[in-house]
């Protein structure tokens, strides 16, 4: 695939809903988000689902599907590339449905909703450390622009689903926050749902707090509402620049809340954080097995020589 292919093909929507970016202001037509690269209180990046484009009012810089890749990812244009092979060419099926608003339907339905079980959903937690974890989450099914998928789920406060896989990171239905309250006047703040429950592998809560996944640093405008409720705050974020600019907007609806992120530093998120330390116990493990079988050779070695 070529720039000119991903351009013209790849819906500019499906890419920024990738990255969980959703529009703040929709019509048929165009929708105003906020700005990719910055912190700002009115949105100023036009995309036009038309155009296939966006266009940044506060920089004047106008953004295609690899160009606007390249700039959420601060990658190369190869490396762009390569993250838009996992995307349909649908863009022109999406136009046409644009020009003829009677024709648009919605493009997924939820086929079956139910524990997880899976192999390879089962693997997949596996690898992020959280298989103790899968009844906190539901095995979804789902059909997408007539083909079949499943994933984990994540239920939201709106009844959306966060979906993540090896292959997807996704929201089907209505984007919205996950509030889980426990009475408590204590709230912890994570940006997805792996760091919420890495730390509840990490540390044992003996009194359980009030927890808030955001599911999208997009998303802290809405929630703004809810850290007043609460007597202290404490954020678990990434530690990256769209982390650094959640804590900030934070910060400023509640200038006490406590940044945890330097407990996990320099390690992105809670969830890379208990990778490492899950892999640092089996090294340790292995170094132990490996010491022990060297003394255990060396002691035979003895007693062959006294013999």
């Amino acid at each position: 695939m070529n720039c000119k292919q991903a351009n013209e093909n790849i819906s500019i929507r499906e890419v920024m809903e990738s990255f969980s970016l959703f529009p703040s202001k929709e019509h048929p037509k165009t929708a105003y988000y906020y700005a990719i690269n910055r912190q700002e209180r009115t949105p100023s990046l036009l995309v036009n689902y038309v155009k296939n484009i966006a266009f940044d009012f506060g920089t004047g810089k106008q953004y295609d599907v690899v160009s606007i890749v390249q700039e959420l990812k601060q990658c190369t244009v190869s490396d762009a590339l390569e993250y838009l092979e996992k995307f349909d060419f649908s863009f022109q099926k999406q136009k046409g449905n644009l020009n003829n608003p009677k024709e648009e339907t919605k493009s997924y339905q939820i086929l079956e909703v139910k524990e997880v079980s899976h192999p390879a959903l089962i693997e997949y937690l596996k690898y992020r450390k959280l298989e103790s974890q899968k009844s906190e989450l539901q095995e979804i099914h789902y059909e997408m622009n007539g083909k079949n998928y499943f994933g984990l789920g994540f239920k939201n406060d709106s009844g959306g689903y966060e979906i993540r896989s090896r292959f997807s990171k996704i929201c089907l239905g209505k984007k919205d926050i996950t509030t889980i309250k426990n009475n408590s006047e204590n709230l912890k703040v994570f940006e997805g749902f792996t760091d919420y429950l890495s730390l509840k592998i990490l540390a044992q809560e003996k009194t359980p707090s009030d927890h808030l996944i955001l599911n999208s640093v997009a998303m802290v405008r809405k929630a703004s509402g809810i850290f007043r409720n609460y007597k202290s705050v404490e954020m678990y974020l990434d530690n990256d620049r769209a982390g650094e600019q959640c804590r900030d907007s934070i910060l400023k609806i509640f200038p006490e809340a406590d940044d945890r992120s330097n407990e996990y530093f320099p390690h992105q998120d809670l969830n890379d954080f208990l990778i490492s330390q899950e892999e640092k116990t089996l090294e340790n493990k292995l170094e132990k097995n490996q010491t022990a079988i060297h003394e255990s050779e060396e002691n035979r070695n003895i007693y062959r020589r006294k013999r």
